[in-house]
């Protein structure tokens, strides 16, 4: 399973990336707007570092909610540089730009969603990602690991090769759950992916280590 960071922060993707494990950046515009990126031309320089920062594909999220506007803005972004995958909203007019772009050898990440009409939609359009958000389905007392199983389903059931990219992750045992579901990547903030390396008994049992190699010399 891949792991993304899902942040515009570049000190964290750099965290991040120390550790040996990250796969790639997603990004969106409230995202940016946290790290007071504003401009055309910072934002769009913003994510040029962002690339140069990781080996693995960066989404940067259209602003554009028409069909023609998200295909302008996708072209433009994609032209940065070859890591940038196009994040499409699942709209009606995203699922027209997630087809226009596949047709043209354009990789596009369809977002927020929350069901598997909208997944499949997605995937028969072309897209290389779908990102189901599960944190905001658990918010509502809706099942977000199950969406995510049902969908991992239905791809493999109808060979559907786009990837599900989970989003909306709040906690490490989401990462957990996730990969025993056979998500194909999540994107997490930094806090739940550090979770992943506590637990108790590793750290009393470093501790009794120390304390005996003290005690032999």
């Amino acid at each position: 399973m891949k792991f993304f960071i899902d942040t515009a922060n570049l000190n964290e993707i750099e965290k991040a990336h120390s550790l040996g494990i990250l796969d790639g950046v997603t990004t969106n515009p409230s995202l940016i707007a946290k790290e007071r990126i504003t401009g055309k031309k910072h934002i769009l320089r913003h994510y040029v570092d962002i690339c140069k920062m990781v080996d693995g594909d960066v989404s940067a999220e259209v602003i554009a909610t028409n069909f023609e506007g998200m295909v302008k803005e996708g072209k433009e972004l994609t032209k940065l540089h070859p890591q940038i995958v196009v994040k499409i909203p699942m709209i009606e007019d995203g699922i027209k730009a997630v087809k226009y772009f596949s047709d043209n050898a354009i990789r596009t990440n369809c977002t927020l969603v929350f069901s598997v009409g909208q997944a499949l939609l997605a995937a028969k359009a072309g897209a290389t990602y779908v990102s189901p958000f599960i944190g905001r389905l658990d918010d509502i007392s809706t099942d977000g690991l199950g969406l995510i199983s049902e969908i991992r389903e239905t791809y493999d059931k109808c060979a559907m090769k786009t990837q599900i990219l989970v989003a909306s992750i709040r906690h490490p045992m989401h990462i957990v759950n996730c990969a025993k579901l056979g998500a194909d990547a999540i994107t997490s903030p930094l806090s739940a992916i550090l979770s992943l390396l506590k637990h108790p008994l590793t750290e009393n049992g470093l501790e009794k280590f120390l304390q005996d190699h003290k005690k032999g010399n």
